[in-house]
């Protein structure tokens, strides 16, 4: 199967052997975990959940925008929380970024995230 990698400015660059995303044959975009880094940085945006969440979206929507993708061609998301506690306030900032037909989401609750965020979500796209 063929695959090229994706790789952009737009978002924070790998913090270990991996790509931002890879576009795959048959028009597929599989995106990496992103958390709440600000790309010019490497910083996280905030210590709350609302920034970055909505952090980890932008950055999510750079790749697949590097890739040929947006964000309307999403078909399904992970989300890892370190706290389900968080999910409301994470699903309204959610919500604003998949506002007409939203993929198909599983959320989870995990131990501990890169940086120590509180969020990281990661995509696959149609092209």
């Amino acid at each position: 199967m063929e695959h090229s990698v994706i790789a952009t400015k737009s978002a924070p660059g790998a913090i270990g052997p991996y790509s931002q995303g890879i576009k795959a044959s048959g028009g597929f975009v599989f995106t990496a975990g992103q958390v709440g880094l600000v790309p010019a940085t490497g910083n996280l945006v905030g210590p709350d959940i609302a920034s970055q969440t909505t952090q980890s979206l932008q950055n999510l929507k750079a790749i697949l925008e590097a890739s040929g993708a947006n964000m309307s061609r999403v078909v399904k998301t992970t989300v890892y929380l370190t706290d389900l506690a968080d999910f409301a306030a994470m699903n309204a900032v959610y919500a604003t970024f998949f506002n007409d037909a939203p993929p198909a989401r599983t959320t989870v609750q995990v131990s501990k995230l890169p940086k120590d965020a509180r969020v990281e979500i990661d995509a696959i796209a149609v092209v």
